[in-house]
């Protein structure tokens, strides 16, 4: 089904009017399926046949090929594991090797799953997403698989040490399932029992314990939340000495519950304000906050005692606490030590936290260049004080460390450049929003006597912050052509903390787009670029924002790319997983909410008297989060307007966009012809 419902009247600005272009949310309709089509062969006229598209392609799919990419692992006991692609590999290897032999130029690896073989081998069109191997003795996995790249998975029990499928071991057909291993013949599930057993949103809405060698459908439920709910879930942490069980409902995408589960089968509610995040550690109770809570700001990590908390104490142990230009950006834990993560004004810093009798000692772990980012890739939390650090920045490969707290540390890995960065530089900016917020954003280019053609990107939304990081692909077909690429930190992300998102969440969304716009004007004013050379381009939320963008500010901007975008904004909670970012837009269906979400529609606001610049935009069939009819709607209603624009609709791919290197560098290659096609038309053919 594509939908709850399959017809609906919408009232814009107080007329009612039909969709005329609903039939296209059915998606795999043969009349849909045929408009794709034609879509799609308009597409790869005007891009694919560019003089520069087919070297740019092979270029990029070159990178996302490289061997000598850094492979990056997961500890699981001894090994280290890793998921590789690459032109023999193209669905992908999980493949395993030691610490001796990952410091070697030439690493030995085991292979331990061939996804290519086994989508040969079932006729399916596999794409690996992920496995939940069995703790501590990391002998079994959940391996799960999705066809085509959807989100919905199939499950199938995996021996780590024959590596082979268990014959009549845990399986689960195709569905948005969560699975966690309790002991080695037991696990927690949510999965699709039938009616009633998911939520509105898609999603499991009971958890049950399953027991090896029984029918799925004869599992213990031992919780379950609403059909409101997002989702619910249980977890088993297996930590040696500090083993408990978990449950959880998320009310909405921002809020939840979690109850220690007994083992008489009680439950025990975690008494946290319910849009923090809280999770046991050993004896911790570990509470990173997004509101102020006991005399503790918004975006504050506090520990508490877990056993002296379920009695009632509320002494807290302060691990970070944000001031207003830093926020908490992560945090992992070793054996005996807390990697703390954190932001000011956009880029990393890293410490290390330990905790003594009087409190917790702090000191550094790292020095991070200016503007680049910092990340933990991997500890053995269970055994020892390891740690993987990878480093990098703007015009700066990444560099893969490995140390031990306390001991110093080795570089493993170091990425070759894979893009000319002679005359680069990387500087960071503050544009003024409308309502005088400081909005910073990086610009990543040429130092230009003139302007010239600027790619402008783009997220704010659901905390996700925008941090520095080394881009090979934009750099070859963009950067190193002479273009300009900034990223736009906006309000709705995650940079400033828990504030800063919800800034812009619900009624208040257009301040997110006013900061976008801001940094827009700001390229102008600065003459890094004119707003016929301005691109802009964002994906899923992103794609929200460039439809906004589009129909709010066209005269800022030349070309526009969506990527997998969310447009129907009166429409989008009954598609899909739409109705779990209730939460963060509002809900249509509330009086309170409607009219907002019809102001700030993309869909809604289209209209023939105004001129839009050209615009992109990509989705795919198999993408089972943000619906496909969002970007096929809009398409059509630009096409109906007399309005530019192209539709590229990957057959696979789900959410990302691409179940393989070859797509993703399709896909691209794409993206950056049709920019440089409208931004830099006298400089066509594109460089290869």
């Amino acid at each position: 089904m594509w939908s709850r419902r399959t017809s609906r009247t919408c009232t814009i600005r107080g007329v009612i009017e039909k969709d005329p272009y609903l039939w296209l949310e059915d998606i795999e309709s043969e009349a849909a399926l045929a408009w794709v089509a034609e879509r799609n062969a308009e597409t790869a006229a005007a891009l694919a046949a560019d003089a520069g598209f087919a070297t740019l392609k092979e270029r990029l799919r070159e990178v996302l090929d490289a061997s000598d990419r850094i492979p990056y692992t997961v500890r699981r006991g001894a090994f280290l594991y890793n998921f590789w692609r690459d032109a023999a590999h193209p669905r992908g290897l999980w493949r395993r090797t030691t610490l001796e032999q990952y410091r070697k130029d030439d690493p030995e690896w085991e292979a331990v799953l061939d996804i290519d073989a086994l989508a040969a081998a079932e006729g399916e069109k596999w794409v690996w997403a992920g496995a939940r191997v069995r703790h501590p003795a990391y002998d079994r996995a959940l391996v799960c698989l999705s066809r085509d790249g959807g989100d919905a998975v199939v499950v199938r029990e995996f021996d780590l040490t024959t590596r082979t499928f268990v014959e009549d071991g845990f399986q689960v057909a195709e569905a948005k399932t969560r699975i966690g291993w309790i002991d080695a013949d037991t696990v927690f599930i949510g999965t699709d029992f039938g009616p009633g057993s998911l939520t509105d949103s898609g999603y499991p809405r009971t958890v049950r314990r399953w027991r090896r060698g029984t029918p799925a459908e004869d599992a213990t439920p031992v919780f379950e939340g609403r059909p409101q709910d997002v989702s619910a879930g249980g977890w088993h942490d297996s930590t040696p000495g500090f083993e408990r069980d978990f449950v959880f409902r998320s009310l909405d995408f921002h809020h939840s519950e979690t109850h220690l589960l007994t083992a008489d089968g009680s439950l025990v509610r975690i008494e946290v304000p319910d849009d923090a995040h809280a999770y046991a550690h050993r004896e911790y109770l570990v509470v990173s906050l997004k509101s102020g809570w006991l005399g503790h700001p918004a975006g504050s990590l506090l520990a508490f005692g877990f056993d002296a908390f379920l009695a009632g104490d509320r002494t807290a142990e302060v691990l970070f606490t944000p001031d207003g230009r830093t926020a908490l950006a992560g945090h992992s834990w070793t054996r005996h030590h807390l990697i703390l993560e954190t932001m000011r004004d956009v880029s990393t810093r890293i410490e290390v936290l330990t905790p003594e009798p009087g409190g917790w000692a702090r000191g550094p772990l790292a020095d991070v260049p200016p503007l680049s980012a910092v990340s933990v890739v991997d500890t053995d939390p269970d055994v020892s004080d390891e740690y993987f650090l990878d480093v990098s920045g703007f015009l700066q490969p990444s560099t893969l460390y490995h140390g031990e707290i306390g001991a110093g540390s080795e570089i493993l890995r170091q990425a070759p450049a894979r893009f000319g960065t002679a005359g680069l530089t990387a500087e960071q900016y503050f544009a003024v929003s409308e309502d005088g917020t400081r909005v910073p954003y990086f610009v990543i280019g040429p130092d230009r006597s003139a302007p010239g053609p600027a790619l402008l990107y783009g997220y704010g939304g659901f905390e996700v912050s925008l941090t520095p990081f080394y881009g090979a692909s934009t750099g070859l077909a963009w950067l190193e052509r002479g273009g300009t690429h900034v990223i736009a930190n906006i309000r709705g992300g995650g940079e400033y903390g828990p504030d800063w998102h919800r800034a812009a969440l619900g009624a208040n969304r257009s301040r997110a787009f006013e900061d976008f716009e801001a940094v827009a004007a700001d390229l102008v004013a600065r003459g890094i670029t004119t707003p016929a050379m301005l691109g802009a381009a964002g994906g899923s939320n992103g794609g929200l924002l460039m439809g906004a963008m589009l129909t709010r500010s066209p005269q800022l901007f030349g070309a526009i790319v969506a990527q997998v975008p969310l447009l129907d904004m009166l429409r989008f909670h009954e598609l899909l997983a739409g109705a779990s970012w209730i939460a963060e837009y509002g809900d249509p269906d509330d009086e309170a909410d409607r009219p907002h979400l019809r102001e700030l529609s993309p869909y809604h606001r289209l209209g023939a008297d105004r001129a839009y610049p050209p615009v992109l935009l990509t989705t795919s069939t198999r993408d089972d989060r943000v619906h496909p009819g969002h970007a096929r709607k809009a398409a059509a209603r630009l096409r109906e307007l007399g309005h530019r624009v192209l539709l590229h609709e990957n057959t696979g791919g789900g959410h990302a966009g691409a179940g393989d290197n070859e797509q993703a560098a399709h896909n691209s290659a794409l993206m950056h012809t049709f920019l440089w096609q409208h931004l830099a038309p006298q400089e066509r053919p594109a460089a290869g």
